[in-house]
C-alpha cells in the first residue's frame, strides 16, 4: 500500500495496471475498497488509481472540516506525485462532489469525467443541520448509528433481503470508518459549493451513471446533469440503489469500459 504525505497527513492509495490513467474517488462513509470490482476490470487496460480520501480507510484524518476543495487538492497533489498531468477523474456520491470541485480547480488536468450516483446541488439548510447533527453523533457514539440509518438508503430492498454478502461488505466499510474522519467529511459536504453553474462549463466527455432506485441522489438529479453537460452520456443501472458500482458491478463496469474506449 503506497502512502503520500500531504499537510502532515498520510494519504493511502492503490495504483494498479498500466495505460491511460483513471482516478476513482469513493463515497461516504466508505474507502477505496469500494472500487474493488472496477479496479479488477479496468486495470486490464488502464492505470487505475484509487485513494482513500482524507479521514477514510487507511488515510489520516484532518482536524476540523474536510472540504471538497481540500479533497480535490489532495488528488492534485497525488497526481503530481505520480507524475500524471491529466487523467479521467471519477467519483461516486461524495466522491462525485470532490470530482466537481477538482474540475472547477484544475479543468486542464481532466481528460474526462465519471459522475456516479451524485449531484451538483449544495445542501439545503435542513440538510446542513442534519449533517452537523450526524457529525456530532459520530463523535459521541461512533459509526454504528450512522451505518444503521444509512444502509436502507444505500441498497435496494432486494439486495438487503437476498444478498447478505453485499450488506456485510457495505456495513464493514462503514464501521471501519474513523468517526473523526466521518465528522470532518460531513461538515465538508455541508459546506460544499453548489456546482450547478459549473455544469455548463464542463467541456470534456462525461459519463453519468445512477442506480434506478437510488434514494439519496435520485435519477432526476442525473437527468438534470445530463441535460446541462454538453458532452455527457447518461446510463441508468437497473436493480441498483446508491452504490450501483457494487450492486450491479457487471453492468457498471461494462458502461465505464465502453465509455473509456470511446474517448
Amino acid at each position: 500500500m503506497p502512502l503520500l504525505r500531504i499537510d502532515n497527513l498520510q494519504i493511502a492509495y492503490d495504483d494498479v495496471g498500466s495505460g491511460s490513467p483513471v482516478v476513482l474517488l469513493h463515497g461516504f462513509p466508505f474507502n477505496r475498497s469500494l472500487w474493488s470490482e472496477q479496479v479488477d476490470e479496468l486495470s486490464k487496460s488502464h492505470r487505475v488509481i484509487t485513494p482513500d480520501l482524507r479521514g477514510f480507510g487507511e488515510s489520516d484524518s484532518s482536524a476540523g472540516t474536510a472540504t471538497m476543495t481540500r479533497m480535490a487538492e489532495d488528488i492534485a497533489a497525488l497526481l503530481d506525485h505520480l507524475q500524471i498531468p491529466r487523467a479521467v477523474i471519477g467519483g461516486l456520491s461524495m466522491g462525485g462532489y470532490a470530482v466537481l470541485a477538482f474540475y472547477k480547480l484544475f479543468p486542464s488536468r481532466v481528460r474526462a469525467l465519471v459522475l456516479a450516483d451524485t449531484r451538483p446541488q449544495g445542501d439545503t439548510p435542513e440538510a446542513k443541520q442534519g449533517r452537523a447533527e450526524q457529525a456530532q453523533r459520530a463523535l459521541a457514539e461512533g459509526m454504528g448509528p450512522i451505518a444503521d440509518s444509512m444502509l436502507p438508503k444505500l441498497l435496494t430492498p432486494e439486495t438487503v433481503a437476498k444478498r447478505p454478502e453485499v450488506v456485510r461488505r457495505i456495513m464493514e466499510m462503514m464501521m471501519k470508518t474513523k468517526p473523526e474522519g466521518a465528522a470532518a467529511a460531513l461538515l465538508g459536504m455541508a459546506a460544499r459549493e453548489d456546482q450547478t453553474d459549473l455544469l455548463t462549463k464542463i467541456i470534456v466527455p462525461t459519463l453519468i451513471v445512477v442506480g434506478r432506485d437510488d434514494a439519496i441522489t435520485p435519477v432526476a438529479d442525473s437527468e438534470k446533469m445530463h441535460s446541462t453537460i454538453v458532452e455527457s452520456r447518461l446510463v441508468i443501472i437497473e436493480g441498483a440503489g446508491h452504490v450501483s458500482n457494487i450492486e450491479q458491478a457487471g453492468a457498471f463496469n461494462r458502461e465505464v469500459s465502453l465509455f473509456l474506449s470511446s474517448i
